[in-house]
């Protein structure tokens, strides 16, 4: 707008008034830019208490940083019945899924009335859905060795069952809140997702009254196996899984076991690696396991699933959540307790627009987990009005195992700087921790 000398002089004469310098008044000096304070936010593979310690020195970054995981309220019961198995436990991230993989798995075969794989399979989605409700494994073993049918919920499954696909068709997830170095449990929120009516109707075939006695024809013991992520980027989300796992073992053979014998367990590790994970499908399958309750990652339970399938055992994983999982051809070998990512990313989408942000960036781990939850909740921020000009999506290569070089992500960050975003979405594991300190070493001020 056209202003003249008279009108130019009463502006700066009220500036002047105001105390405000004439650099914001309309004098011909160059207005200061101002530096964007960046909110940090995470998924359900960093959003833990373990995960400051990967940024060592410089923990105190996480502060103000929040996120979601999918995550039920945990009874204080079952978090005592966890620190019995682990008293060291500051996490219980995927806990409840660990333990209902296993009480799931321990049920199906019990109502088989078999250890052969292919019919525990068939067992699975039915354990979950239609028959007569019981809430603890040792309840279920019992109506299961009657021959009744049976719908199992727990702390994981609470509202509906799975569906055909043996996923969960129903989920609750929690926003969770850093501050200082540690999660802020008064902070935290649940909020509902999935729909009932997606769970499956399907009849399973029908249970096979075994009694307590075994029966030397059912192939018992039942021998589960572990891949979980005892090393690599996910180690930091192993503790709760391990004492998960370890919990339903204790209580399903302190109810008697499957098929009047003990369940046996043999553990084994991922790595987050597919080569690690690869080497202990193989050794599950030449100690005869029936299940294996694993990988901890949606990508490596990918890269194993073709030579599990071709063995003709059972994949279980109680913490994938890459939705594309649900299309991949299983031969009806594989099931999770954890929910696919199209629900979080909606809730995650809803977290970050909380806050009003300009500019997002979404930075992922290249794998079929960070990827697909990058385009997930890319498209919830388009359909809030965020459109390409106000998104900007990055990668990085995960190392391959722990001797690799560790991410570098200082040319991510400066990109991040220069377009100026006002949000910053990171999803990946451990190795994540390289984002953060990436930013902080271009000078992006982190809000806490």
């Amino acid at each position: 707008m056209f202003m003249t000398r008279a009108s130019r002089a009463a502006t700066l004469a009220a500036c002047a008034t105001f105390l405000l310098a004439t650099s914001a008044c309309g004098t011909e000096e160059p207005e200061e830019a101002t530096t964007t304070q960046v909110r940090l936010y995470g998924t359900d593979g960093n959003m833990l208490n373990s995960y400051a310690a990967e940024l060592k020195e410089r923990a105190n970054l996480v502060d103000g940083m929040k996120g979601t995981t999918p995550l039920t309220p945990l009874p204080d019961t079952f978090k005592d019945r966890l620190r019995a198995v682990d008293p060291t436990l500051t996490d219980y991230l995927y806990s409840a899924e660990a333990y209902d993989a296993v009480a799931i798995s321990a049920i199906a075969a019990q109502l088989a009335g078999t250890t052969d794989p292919a019919a525990i399979a068939k067992q699975i989605v039915g354990v979950t859905n239609g028959g007569e409700r019981c809430e603890t494994a040792a309840a279920c073993l019992a109506l299961a060795r009657a021959g009744r049918d049976v719908e199992y919920r727990s702390v994981s499954l609470t509202r509906a069952g799975f569906t055909d696909a043996g996923e969960p068709s129903t989920a609750s997830y929690a926003t969770l809140h850093f501050d200082g170095q540690q999660l802020n449990d008064g902070k935290t929120e649940f909020v509902g997702a999935g729909s009932e009516s997606a769970a499956s109707t399907k009849k399973p075939p029908r249970a096979k009254k075994q009694g307590n006695k075994a029966d030397p024809r059912s192939g018992a013991p039942l021998v589960l196996g572990g891949l979980l992520p005892k090393t690599g980027d996910l180690a930091i989300a192993n503790p709760p899984l391990a004492a998960g796992t370890a919990l339903a073992i204790r209580e399903v053979n302190a109810a008697g076991g499957v098929l009047g014998e003990p369940v046996v367990w043999i553990d084994g590790d991922d790595g987050t690696s597919p080569a690690v994970a690869k080497a202990t499908v193989a050794s599950h399958v030449e100690a005869g396991v029936h299940v294996i309750i694993g990988a901890g990652g949606s990508g490596i339970s990918r890269q194993v699933l073709p030579d599990v399938v071709e063995a003709g055992l059972v994949l279980f994983s109680p913490s994938n959540t890459d939705a594309s999982l649900t299309e991949l051809k299983d031969n009806g070998l594989y099931f999770r307790t954890s929910p696919p990512d199209s629900l979080q990313g909606r809730a995650l989408a809803d977290v970050i627009l909380r806050d009003g942000p300009q500019k997002v960036a979404i930075v992922a781990r290249d794998d079929s987990y960070g990827k697909g939850l990058q385009e997930t909740v890319r498209v919830e921020l388009e359909r809030a009005g965020l459109g390409d000009d106000r998104v900007k999506l990055l990668g990085y290569a995960p190392p391959e195992d722990s001797k690799a070089t560790p991410v570098d992500f200082r040319k991510g960050a400066e990109e991040i700087k220069a377009f100026g975003a006002d949000a910053v979405l990171i999803i990946g594991f451990g190795e994540s921790a390289a984002v953060i300190r990436g930013l902080a070493d271009v000078g992006v001020q982190l809000r806490q």
